[in-house]
């Protein structure tokens, strides 16, 4: 019978393990003099900024806290919390001009008007998946809207408009991209990245967005380990217990409701069993849930796999081609 602590890690032994895996990685292998980290005030970020810390010293690491209009107020004030906790130099670069420019904004209205002509000024917005524990679901996202008076209605987006509302977001997490390059590239340094295993496996990242990066040191780790890691790190309390959000649409939103079928605790667990070849009648227990419900988070585990392998792919070549 499986159990939660197949998760349970040796977070000093996997701290030092990673400290040096990462000076090997940065100073070595890719001949770079620190690392640029992008926190957002959540564990992910904040747990990579504290190795890369540990590894490479405060002087050789930059932090970079890059807000826009959606953002939540938080992210700021506990990006700096972990900034100044560590010890390394952060700067504050305000992304809502630049994706003003690029459209971004007018973009999204434009799609979200297709369902709710009236959203305008004072209205606010997220995406969600329905759930999978109640029954069979279709992959259908349901777009949520919350009026100045803070009413909320929801409707599905015909395809178009949703295409275009991810695409237009995505602006957001290719421009923090961007943003982190500018500064590896001014100081020689490398782009950490901060996917967990479970975003990594399975493709919760932008391509060529949140997905580059140099190293990404936390993406063998399950999200449970990356919260041990955190205590261990001393990051601190108020961001360990903060719930994982998203950051990305203007109404505060959980993964869970926007991506993952479950909680994180329990996405880890059925992720460790999937791949271990555990039959859901078994996981069942551990988890608190029906076969049945387990089993169609086996499917969506395979749904999300088969999606991911587009953003993990490295361009095509015609022919391989020397030095590559």
């Amino acid at each position: 019978m499986i159990s939660r602590d197949l998760l349970s890690i040796d977070a000093p032994r996997v701290a030092d393990e990673i400290g040096r895996a990462v000076r090997e990685q940065v100073l070595g292998q890719l001949r770079r003099r620190g690392a640029v980290v992008g926190l957002s005030g959540g564990i992910d970020s904040s747990v990579v900024a504290a190795l890369c810390t540990r590894a490479l010293g405060p002087d050789r690491v930059l932090a970079l806290l890059m807000p826009e209009r959606d953002s939540s107020g938080d992210a700021l004030r506990l990006g700096r919390l972990v900034a100044d906790g560590l010890g390394v130099q952060h700067v504050v670069e305000d992304l809502a001009p630049a994706l003003e420019g690029l459209g971004c904004y007018a973009r999204q209205l434009e799609a979200i008007r297709t369902v709710f002509p009236e959203y305008g000024p004072g209205w606010r917005c997220k995406l969600t998946l329905p759930s999978l524990l109640e029954s069979d679901r279709l992959n259908i996202t349901t777009l949520t809207v919350s009026d100045p008076e803070g009413r909320e209605r929801s409707s599905r987006l015909p395809l178009a408009g949703y295409l275009q509302l991810v695409a237009a977001t995505n602006f957001k997490q290719r421009a923090r991209a961007m943003v982190e390059y500018y500064h590896a590239d001014r100081r020689h340094f490398a782009v950490a990245g901060t996917p967990n295993r479970l975003e990594y496996d399975q493709g919760f990242f932008v391509k060529q967005g949140d997905g580059a990066a140099d190293f990404k040191p936390i993406a063998h780790l399950y999200k449970t380990q990356v919260y041990a890691l955190a205590a261990h790190l001393g990051v601190p309390e108020e961001i360990r217990r903060r719930p994982p959000t998203t950051d990305t649409f203007s109404m505060p939103q959980t993964q869970e409701e926007f991506y993952f079928a479950l909680p994180y605790q329990d996405m880890d667990l059925c992720l460790w069993a999937y791949d271990h070849g555990v039959p859901a009648a078994e996981a069942a227990p551990a988890l608190e849930l029906a076969p049945a419900q387990v089993d169609r988070v086996y499917r969506d585990i395979e749904a999300k796999r088969r999606v991911s392998r587009y953003l993990h792919q490295p361009p095509l070549l015609v022919e391989a081609v020397r030095g590559s």
